[in-house]
Order: structure tokens, then C-alpha cells, then sequence
């Protein structure tokens, strides 16, 4: 297990940028993946963006082109860098790391989009 935490969240107008990081509690180098999902109000989580340790990376569709994520192994930190947000992105915005069959969560942080 590893804990995270999400930081980096805030409020930000349409069209703005943020960047989120996840603090990691120990080395992310072997980590089998790690990620971003998302959860507006009244809704289900859903996946933002992930990277494997060997570098591959899968985005959600509704962020392809907007979001990026990376990693820096040896800061233990994750990133994911968010531009041209837009309202529908507001949501509690949660660190995902997957390791061995096992899932580790932060605590969210919220990201509201609005003018």
C-alpha cells in the first residue's frame, strides 16, 4: 500500500489552467500504474488519465488534447497538468495508484471551473 495526496486544486475561470500533483508515501519507480479520476456531484468516478511504469499512458476521452499527465520518479509525484478547463470538469479530482491487485486512493482535491 502507498498513501497519496492530492494537491494543487482550486477555483479557476473557463479556459484556465491548473496543475494537480499526488505526493506519494514511497518510491513510485515500480508502481504498476498510477492515475487521475474524477467525481462531480451526483455522479460516478470516472478515469481522467493513467501511466504505467514503463511509460504508457491512457486518457479519458472528454480530456484527450486538454490534459497531461507525468510522473517524476524521483520526486515520488505524479502530475497532471490541465488546460482549457471547461465548467464540466469541475469535480473532486482523486490520485489512483495500482500495484500488485492492490488500489490505493488519496483524499481528492476540488477542482471548480466557473466564471
Amino acid at each position: 500500500q502507498v498513501q497519496l495526496v492530492e494537491s494543487g486544486g482550486g477555483l479557476v475561470q473557463p479556459g484556465g489552467s491548473l496543475r494537480l500533483s499526488c505526493s506519494a508515501s514511497r518510491s513510485i519507480f515500480s508502481i504498476n500504474a498510477m492515475g487521475w479520476y474524477r467525481q462531480a456531484a451526483g455522479k460516478q468516478r470516472d478515469l481522467v488519465a493513467t501511466i504505467t511504469s514503463g511509460g504508457g499512458i491512457n486518457y479519458g476521452d472528454s480530456v484527450k488534447g486538454r490534459f497531461t499527465i507525468s510522473r517524476d520518479n524521483a520526486k515520488n509525484t505524479v502530475f497532471l497538468q490541465m488546460n482549457s478547463l471547461k465548467p464540466e470538469d469541475t469535480a473532486i479530482y482523486y490520485c489512483n495508484a495500482y500495484h500488485n491487485g492492490f488500489y490505493s486512493w488519496g483524499q481528492g482535491t476540488q477542482v471548480t471551473v466557473s466564471s
